[in-house]
């Protein structure tokens, strides 16, 4: 059952890419952050994040390259933070204080639609060495459409409760292999949540994440698949 109807598919959510795992998606008209790593990161040089728009930022667990600069857009910004209770504790002592804290399983209604935490199967440690909590992968609902953002994460049996009861327009998917899914797991995962629009992250960053980006490109295509695979700064329409 979908939240929301399908006949608001037709609407377009503008998504930018940061790099890593990092993208905005503007919804409904509110800019939404995920996994906020910019400045360390090498390859996004180019990107000042300084000037990245978030009216919402969703962590999806506390490892440094999806938290560093969290705090920084946040406290610019006046963002609402969406996270886990773990990290919504070390983010307190960080200085913030508008977080909206969660767990998986859980949904919040907020101004743009919703948001419902689900499993994300890895581990989390923030940058102090503190514990984490839970990593979880988050499904946007709006009427502009439905889609899921995985965090890190291994395949998942239960990703196939994603595609039983909701329509997903797009995915983002972890295709780094090594810490997450490689892409031969993540055209499974699409098969699960019953998405054929799939965006590629966490890959390429490190050495450990480096893949052929033109092979994981063409398994897609054969399995009737399309893997999106943005240029750092790029902005597309979904």
């Amino acid at each position: 059952m979908n939240f929301f109807s399908s006949k608001n598919d037709r609407l377009n959510m503008q998504i930018t890419y940061y790099g890593h795992s990092c993208f905005g998606v503007e919804v409904n008209g509110k800019n939404l952050l995920f996994d906020p790593f910019i400045t360390p990161n090498e390859l996004a040089k180019n990107i000042d994040a300084n000037i990245v728009k978030a009216d919402y930022i969703l962590i999806s667990h506390g490892h440094e390259d999806h938290i560093a600069d969290a705090v920084s857009i946040a406290k610019r910004t006046g963002a609402k933070v969406i996270c886990n209770w773990e990290i919504n504790v070390w983010l307190q002592k960080q200085g913030l204080e508008n977080i909206h804290p969660m767990n998986t399983g859980g949904k919040v209604k907020l101004d743009f639609g919703n948001v419902k935490c689900v499993k994300a199967e890895h581990s989390s440690m923030l940058p102090d060495g503190s514990n984490g909590g839970n990593p979880m992968g988050f499904i946007v609902e709006s009427v502009e459409g439905n889609f899921y953002y995985a965090g890190d994460t291994a395949l998942t049996y239960d990703m196939k409760l994603i595609g039983e009861y909701r329509t997903i327009k797009f995915a983002f998917l972890p295709i780094g292999d090594n810490f997450t899914m490689g892409p031969e797991n993540a055209m499974i995962a699409s098969d699960f949540i019953h998405c054929k629009d799939i965006i590629g992250m966490h890959y390429d960053t490190f050495g450990y994440i480096q893949i052929d980006k033109a092979e994981a490109q063409r398994k897609f295509e054969l399995s009737g698949k399309k893997l999106t695979l943005l240029e750092i700064g790029q902005t597309i329409t979904k």
